[in-house]
């Protein structure tokens, strides 16, 4: 029996094991939620149907099916590259975060609104980052008192490693902000350049970037999971900090070993992850990896675990697992 994305399924054992990648079609920046008695994922790709941002749904987190695209293209004018969307349910209503540009160029974070998860989604007509020169990667978090806060990357140009960083603004209503953006992590290591002697913003500078948060609070530590390097390189990988606040201050442990990197003749550039929590309890870090030919991105996954120490996971796997349950 052959599974939706093509794979061969062998009953009983298929659902009880898996290998990365789980969706093996072009599947950028995935994002996964629980919806009724299925997941959702959203991911950076090709349209469909003349819509932006490919979903897909799966029962168990491994066979993933497409179900069309979500989000009605704004006009034209904004840009014609749509990146790393992720959704959320509030106010009676359903709510997608992305950013629009082109290229590399001028990206701002917007906001849709649909009455379901699968969409129509359909721009606010709100540009969240006015004054940002490029924003993207927004991440929207709600605390356990109910206040939402998001999280995003924007370019800094001054300071000690110039690019790329971290910020996170408090929300009054899921389309405006309750207060001015703050710094969440700026670039500290090598392994987070970009480009050395990138030409960009009218002059030429080593080059990192920090970008991709998702934020999770467990036993009453807030932690900040992000991607740092270089998107097309070996180099990328995720890094981690924590903090007691939503807002911070964060702080990284110095020396601590990255999430995910690139594991040599098996797995490209793991990155830009979200997590998801299963209905079996099981936290679950989902991300995506480049293929040997470094011609897509597709989507993985490997179960995440917490300690005092902070989060760890086997992954990036490449070979057969226990799915999570």
């Amino acid at each position: 029996m052959t599974g939706p994305n093509g794979r061969r399924s062998d009953g009983n054992r298929s659902r009880r094991r898996y290998r990365n990648p789980v969706y093996d079609g072009y599947f950028a920046d995935p994002f996964v939620l629980r919806w009724e008695d299925r997941y959702l994922a959203y991911g950076t790709g090709d349209q469909v149907d003349g819509r932006a941002f490919r979903v897909l749904s799966s029962s168990d987190l491994v066979s993933w099916t497409s179900v069309g695209g979500s989000l009605e293209l704004p006009p034209a004018e904004l840009g014609s590259d749509y990146w790393a969307p992720e959704v959320v349910h509030a106010d009676r209503g359903w709510w997608m975060y992305y950013s629009v540009g082109h290229g590399d160029r001028g990206h701002q974070l917007r906001v849709a609104r649909a009455e379901g998860p699968l969409g129509p989604f359909r721009d606010t007509g709100v540009n969240l980052t006015p004054d940002e020169t490029f924003a993207i990667d927004p991440h929207p978090f709600r605390d356990l008192d109910g206040r939402w806060y998001l999280y995003y990357a924007r370019d800094v140009l001054d300071g000690e490693r110039v690019g790329t960083q971290l910020a996170v603004a408090p929300l009054a209503t899921m389309t405006s902000w309750a207060g001015p953006p703050r710094p969440v992590l700026a670039p500290s290591a090598d392994w987070q350049i970009f480009e050395r002697q990138r030409a960009i913003y009218d002059r030429v500078v080593d080059w990192h970037t920090l970008e991709g948060p998702t934020v999770r609070e467990h036993d009453g530590v807030y932690y900040c999971l992000y991607s740092g390097g270089s998107y097309l390189g070996e180099g990328y990988g995720v890094g981690w900090a924590r903090a007691d606040h939503p807002l911070g201050p964060w702080t990284e442990t110095v020396g601590a070993p990255r999430l995910l990197a690139t594991v040599p003749g098996h797995v490209r550039g793991p990155g830009h992850n979200s997590v998801v929590t299963t209905f079996g309890g099981t936290d679950v870090l989902v991300y995506h990896a480049w293929d040997e030919a470094m011609s897509r991105r597709w989507m993985c996954i490997d179960a995440l675990s917490w300690s005092d120490a902070g989060p760890t996971t086997r992954g990036p796997t490449w070979t057969e697992q226990q799915r999570p349950s």
